[in-house]
């Protein structure tokens, strides 16, 4: 038997039983072995039933005083009594719906009771449905495994005893010099301690090794891709432009912009394929940075693609480096699906025959008859709603160009290293002057019609004002409070705002409507707009001072931080409101949080330590690996040491070619295998 294995060969398993391991994702030996423990109950017991903590797992040591009484109550439920002592107190014992118990429970035998003490009506101690075990287990700590209704959590750590069984060892993964050094428990005694922990001590050296071990495999595979990715000779621009660049902006730049520039600048000029992400918060001037490259690649005679997520984006991209390049000679077209076939067709020829300088669009740009004369630049924008695959395959329309990634979300270093961590990475620390600050309030439904009066006020005074929904429709399999955006429309459009010119938009309108929408709202001739999320990036209307933002709770703090920064853009005071009457201590944090900082960094930190990484970008993203055990955030710590550590293996073995690091190599190429599948 070995790690490959099928599950169903493990003692206690069966055909049957591993369809059920299947539904759990367990189908092989080294599954099973890494299906770790969710939490652990330490049967060591309490001196006495009478000095046993009340309302907390606990383990008690008793005889059973009288043999139980099995009864049935309303609904026709099996009700099992009996009581127990430890021979100076009695304890009451009560099962529900365990038809087996009685035949278990002999009176005058001594067993171990573990569960959660409570008073009775009479102000004695009892214990309902406690897990039974015997008087060997006194001392040991019992693993509790994710189970469903036909694989109990008991069942599957008999499975994993047999596992250990038959396996009596384990290959190493790590080589001996790094255990000796760093003082790590071996492979095998490590996943055994995780399932089956002598005590606590033992439990936290197995995980130390454990998470060692998949951190720095997962960075050593990372830094291997990266190399290899810069094997190939890149574009080399023989004159930096970025200082000619910036004498153009009607604007100065701020230092950090400048900073971003330079790194940016350094990259363009090598002989290796620049591969950066540019990061920064909401409204922290992101494009004016890209555009630096653009210009730089342009008059070195290379053209730029920038790829967004959706039309909205693309357009306002487009927008803005019109704005940006006013007054140079430079060349830009907009390709995005709704565009006719005439402009499609003249876009695609001015492109191929290296008239136009830059190609701004969405995933339009992918298509097989896009091509480019000579493409230099590749940069994404939004990156973790594109697949990896998507920016290859811009990349691959030129040969070998350099790639910019921009996140418009603030993300957490330790989510950044994971993430992107085969990128270098910039980050805009520094908003442009001028920004006004966003007020900050959450209140329930009740203050609605005061809220009302808010929005007036602010549109009597030329102002304009979002109202944000979660929904589209309302949605029977939706909570029936959540509020939808098409209903709320039709609702303030005809009463309370029957006076003002209030607008819809949503995902599901035509792309021509969502942009005729947004034209008549950026100029002013919608005064109130009903939206959904699909303005929380590319909007940018500096008269719009108030943001109101129904059912926050439904939304991450990421999330409500991006729909924030549509406001605050011009010169008049702004304010967004969370209406919600979510009075959980989870939301209640959140909105702590977010009404007392716009940072966006602080509150990335709190949205993944609230959310975890797996839901920081609204969905599962394909690029956040699923550790086996390792805690992005509890490990970050841990993250950086294994960093570092692979940093120093590499630099003295860069392609792990060494006899000592061989199984070091095999783990680390069957994860690059596996991100390739992956991605």
């Amino acid at each position: 038997m070995n790690l490959e294995t099928s599950i169903q060969y493990v003692k206690g398993v069966g055909e049957a039983r591993a369809k059920q391991f299947k539904k759990l994702g367990v189908e092989t030996v080294g599954d099973l072995l890494f299906f770790f423990p969710r939490a652990y109950e330490n049967w060591t017991p309490e001196s006495s039933i009478h000095k046993a903590p009340l309302y907390t797992n606990c383990c008690i040591r008793a005889y059973i005083a009288e043999p139980p009484i099995v009864s049935r109550i309303s609904g026709g439920r099996l009700l099992t009594k009996c009581s127990a002592t430890d021979g100076e107190t009695i304890m009451n014992l009560v099962f529900f719906n365990n038809p087996y118990i009685a035949d278990k429970l002999i009176e005058g035998k001594e067993y171990l009771f573990y569960g959660k003490l409570s008073r009775n009506l009479y102000g004695g101690r009892e214990m309902t449905s406690p897990r039974l075990g015997s008087v060997e287990l006194a001392g040991k700590v019992r693993p509790v495994y994710h189970q469903t209704a036909a694989l109990k959590s008991a069942v599957i750590e008999n499975c994993v005893k047999n596992c250990f069984s038959s396996l009596k060892d384990l290959p190493e993964t790590l080589p001996e010099y790094l255990i000796s050094k760093y003082d790590l428990m071996p492979r095998y005694e490590a996943l055994r301690q995780m399932h089956f922990p002598d005590n606590g001590d033992m439990l936290f050296k197995a995980r130390r090794r454990l998470v060692f071990e998949e951190l720095l495999i997962f960075r050593l595979a990372l830094f291997l891709i990266r190399e290899k990715g810069s094997e190939n000779d890149g574009i080399a621009l023989k004159k930096d432009y970025t200082d000619e660049y910036a004498q153009y902006l009607p604007f100065t730049l701020t230092n950090a912009q400048k900073k971003c520039i330079r790194e940016i600048a350094a990259d363009l000029s090598g002989t290796k394929p620049m591969n950066r992400l540019l990061q920064g918060d909401v409204g922290s001037g992101k494009t004016a940075v890209a555009a630096a490259a653009i210009y730089s690649c342009a008059k070195n005679g290379y053209q730029s693609a920038l790829m967004a997520p959706t039309e909205v984006l693309a357009e306002q991209h487009y927008k803005t480096l019109l704005r940006l390049f006013e007054g140079t000679d430079l060349n830009i077209c907009l390709l995005t699906g709704s565009k006719t076939a005439k402009e499609k067709r003249k876009a695609k020829e001015s492109l191929a025959l290296g008239e136009t300088d830059i190609a701004v669009g969405t995933h339009a740009l992918l298509q097989s008859d896009v091509e480019f004369k000579k493409l230099g630049l590749v940069i994404t924008d939004e990156q973790h709603r594109f697949g990896v695959n998507q920016r290859a395959a811009l990349a691959a329309k030129g040969d070998n160009p350099h790639v910019l990634v921009m996140s418009a979300t603030p993300i957490p270093r330790t989510l950044a290293l994971i993430v992107y961590g085969d990128l270098d990475v910039s980050v805009i620390d520094e908003l442009p002057p001028g920004r006004q600050v966003i007020e900050t309030y959450k209140v329930n439904s009740g203050y609605r019609q005061r809220i009302y009066r808010f929005i007036k006020k602010h549109l009597d005074e030329g102002r304009q004002a979002y109202i944000i929904c979660p929904l589209i429709d309302s949605d029977e399999e939706e909570p029936a409070d959540l509020i939808a955006a098409k209903e709320l429309f039709e609702e303030l459009s005809k009463g309370e705002f029957k006076n003002y010119k209030v607008g819809l938009l949503h995902g599901k309108m035509r792309p021509n409507e969502k942009n005729n929408t947004m034209r008549l709202f950026s100029e002013g001739e919608i005064q109130l707009l009903v939206s959904t999320v699909v303005v929380e990036v590319g909007v940018d209307v500096p008269n719009a001072t108030v943001m109101v933002i129904e059912n926050a709770e439904m939304f991450g703090l990421s999330q409500l931080h991006q729909l924030r920064g549509r406001i605050g853009r011009g010169k008049h005071k702004s304010t967004c409101i969370l209406v919600s009457d979510d009075e959980g201590e989870n939301a209640k944090q959140r909105f702590e949080v977010f009404c007392s900082t716009t940072d966006g960094f602080v509150i990335a930190e709190k949205d993944l330590e609230l959310r975890g990484p797996g839901d920081f970008f609204g969905e599962r993203q394909h690029g956040i690996p699923q550790f086996k055990i390792a805690d992005i955030f509890t490990d970050s710590k841990s993250l950086y040491a294994a960093q570092k550590i692979a940093e120093g293996i590499l630099s003295l073995d860069p392609r792990l070619q060494r006899a000592e690091n061989r199984m070091l190599k095999e783990s680390v190429d069957r994860l690059i295998a596996d991100f390739q599948k992956a991605n």
